[in-house]
C-alpha cells in the first residue's frame, strides 16, 4: 500500500506564496532580504519575493536529503556561504518547501541569528515533527509531499 501523500501543484504555488505575504503583512514584518534555502525554497522564495515586492534575495545551499526519507546525519552548508556583514541592521526571511525535521532551517536560522537585526522562517509545509515552529506556514501535514517541481 503506498502511504498518503500530500500533492501541490503549480497553482498552488501562487496561492501559497500570496497567503504567507499576506500573513508576513499581517504580522507587520517589513522583509528586507529574502534568504532562500536551495534547492526546494527556490521557487517559494521566488514566488513570496514577488508576492511581497522584495528586490533583495540571496540563496544558501544546504543538503540533507538524499532521497525519499533519506537524509545525511546532519545539514551541511555548501558554499558560496553568503556574506552578511553588512547586514546587520537587516530584516531576514528565511524561505523553504517544507520543515520536516527542521535541520535544514535550525541550521540557516543560527547562520543568521546575530548577524541580522531579526531572522524569520516561512515555509509551504510544516510537519508535527518539525524541531523548528515556522513563523509563517502555509499549510501543516504529517504526510509526504509531492512539489510540482520536483516530479
Amino acid at each position: 500500500m503506498t502511504p498518503e501523500r500530500e500533492v501541490m501543484g503549480w497553482p498552488d504555488l501562487g496561492q501559497a506564496a500570496e497567503e504567507l505575504a499576506d500573513a508576513i503583512r499581517a504580522d507587520g514584518y517589513a522583509v528586507d532580504i529574502i534568504l532562500a534555502i536551495a534547492r526546494g525554497g527556490l521557487l517559494p522564495a521566488g514566488a513570496v519575493a514577488y508576492a511581497l515586492g522584495v528586490r533583495n534575495t540571496f540563496t544558501m545551499n544546504v543538503e540533507f536529503y538524499t532521497g525519499i526519507d533519506e537524509r545525511l546525519d546532519v545539514p551541511m552548508v555548501l558554499p558560496p556561504i553568503p556574506h552578511l556583514a553588512d547586514l546587520h541592521e537587516s530584516r531576514v526571511l528565511v524561505v523553504d518547501d517544507v520543515a520536516d525535521t527542521g535541520g535544514t532551517l535550525r541550521v540557516v536560522h543560527d547562520f543568521c541569528e546575530g548577524k541580522v537585526a531579526d531572522v524569520r522562517t516561512a515555509v509551504l509545509y510544516e510537519k508535527p515533527r518539525s524541531l523548528v515552529k515556522c513563523d509563517y506556514v502555509w499549510r501543516r501535514t504529517d504526510r509526504w509531499i509531492e512539489f510540482p517541481w520536483s516530479g
